[in-house]
């Protein structure tokens, strides 16, 4: 018991927030639902967090939506500016890119924040990008981990999944619409529940950085390169 609460003190350091009544009965979920529910729904920034519990899974997928203001020339110029992660993306507190494939697919590296107590973890992400086409009206991003691509870095633990997609669909050429659907397996031992609690915060953390990048000057210079065509013929 000790143990646990102990853990429990220490990922809620490790949040921005704290605790409302909601992520308590979060943190007591175990049921057995399959459908997507709401985490969390913040209409002043259009942003809405869903889990879903999968079958033969204690680990929940998760999904994203929201609505940004930014045409996605910029959020691919965030999405790819990787050594900016830790500013944004949630308990980054290392990322670096590793290979480029081709034009449509790259490698890049991260190390994950744990709780105290805990190992921290890094991953291996593949991203293939299908872009715009006449038949498919958004960019599509498609990230796979790669475990055993480098070497283990002890003491960090490697994560085995952080998969999930990322869609952008143009509404008009100032907004886009985001959604992001996936899953973690964050590798090593873990407890479920402190797994699922930040699978359900991280992606609306991501979401809130992600709108601070939008408004840099160096994501929104229609001069700056593109890592990967947004349209394809």
């Amino acid at each position: 018991m000790f143990k646990r609460t102990l853990l429990l003190a220490s990922l809620l350091a490790t949040t921005t927030t704290a605790l409302a009544a909601g992520d308590l009965d979060e943190l007591r979920d175990t049921g057995d639902k399959k459908e997507w529910r709401l985490y969390k729904s913040d209409k002043r920034h259009n942003i809405q967090v869903y889990v879903k519990n999968e079958e033969g899974q204690a680990v929940r997928s998760f999904r994203v939506e929201a609505v940004l203001e930014a045409p996605v020339e910029t959020l691919a110029r965030i999405q790819f500016d990787i050594d900016s992660f830790p500013r944004w993306y949630f308990a980054v507190t290392e990322a670096k890119f590793l290979k480029k494939i081709s034009d449509r697919e790259y490698i890049f590296y991260m190390v994950h924040d744990a709780p105290v107590g805990t190992p921290d973890r890094d991953v291996i992400l593949k991203v293939t990008i299908d872009p715009i086409t006449k038949k498919q009206p958004y960019v599509l991003l498609k990230f796979d981990a790669l475990p055993d691509y480098l070497p283990a870095r002890p003491p960090y633990v490697r994560m085995l999944a952080e998969n999930y997609t990322v869609k952008w669909t143009p509404i008009d050429k100032n907004t886009t619409r985001l959604e992001s659907e996936g899953f973690i397996h964050p590798g090593g031992n873990a407890p479920s529940w402190a797994v699922n609690f930040v699978q359900g915060k991280g992606p609306y953390a991501n979401m809130m950085g992600l709108r601070r990048m939008l408004f840099l000057p160096q994501y929104n210079d229609p001069q700056a390169p593109l890592m990967f065509p947004i349209r394809k013929d």
